[in-house]
């Protein structure tokens, strides 16, 4: 990376770059390289955990030239932190507990000067991913429902503001009482022990594997599925859910 930033022999597009300009490429890699998890497909992962850190070789060799920090400071702030967060592995206490691990993060954002318990969620996470986390945060201080059937009356009541919204009656917007309708299903969801993100991810991809089965099972039958009216898109779509191919 040294090489690939001095000034009199390396590549002017890594000369170019400075911590905003790679913000996206980092957040590119890191999303192939949960592609690539999902894949189960180990050389996959074996590539892009490579592309990632070379975001994290890069953003060091950044900071160094500023003086700031370099890798080795990186990985020994990882190194001490996984040592605070675990004391019953490095440091001879035992009975730790989840509860416990989130008070030891609790003590490291106060170090931070962080004060609130949203205020460090970054704004750039996926928005269902970042309402998940929200959430989470809330509960700590208790500010949660006690268990999943409070969070699911929740989503039915966001649900009927949704058609209240419909039906113009409220003060809230349509896209309002959606975006309400949405937070509440994640604290639903994290209630069950379901990561929302992850769900939608993989739901993302049955939708698309079965789309792509309906077109091809549309065409094996000599039909363009584009001219197909709703019904017969529909009992496409359960054919492909029960396997048939032809």
């Amino acid at each position: 990376m040294r090489r690939l930033r001095d000034p009199a022999s390396g590549c002017p597009w890594d000369l170019a770059q400075d911590a905003r300009s790679l913000a996206r490429y980092t957040l590119e890699e890191a999303c192939e390289v949960i592609a690539a998890i999902e894949s189960g497909d180990d050389a996959a992962l074996r590539e892009e955990l490579g592309d990632l850190l070379f975001q994290v070789v890069f953003h060091t060799q950044l900071a160094s030239e500023r003086g700031a920090y370099d890798f080795d400071a990186v990985a020994h702030a990882m190194a001490d932190k996984l040592e605070r967060r675990h004391p019953h592995v490095f440091g001879g206490e035992t009975g730790r507990d989840a509860r416990q691990w989130e008070q030891f993060k609790a003590e490291e954002r106060a170090a931070r000067g962080v004060a609130g318990t949203l205020d460090d969620i970054p704004l750039t996470l996926p928005a269902l991913a970042r309402a998940s986390k929200l959430g989470k945060r809330a509960a700590r201080i208790g500010f949660d429902w006690p268990d999943a059937q409070g969070a699911r009356a929740k989503v039915l009541e966001e649900l009927a503001e949704v058609d209240a919204a419909r039906r113009g009656e409220g003060t809230s917007s349509l896209e309002d009482e959606i975006g309400d309708l949405l937070l509440a299903t994640s604290s639903f969801a994290r209630h069950l022990g379901v990561d929302p993100e992850t769900a939608l991810r993989r739901a993302n991809l049955r939708f698309e594997a079965r789309f792509r089965a309906l077109e091809a099972l549309a065409r094996s039958r000599g039909q363009d599925p584009a001219s197909l009216d709703a019904t017969a898109l529909d009992r496409l779509w359960e054919d492909v859910k029960k396997g048939i191919q032809s």
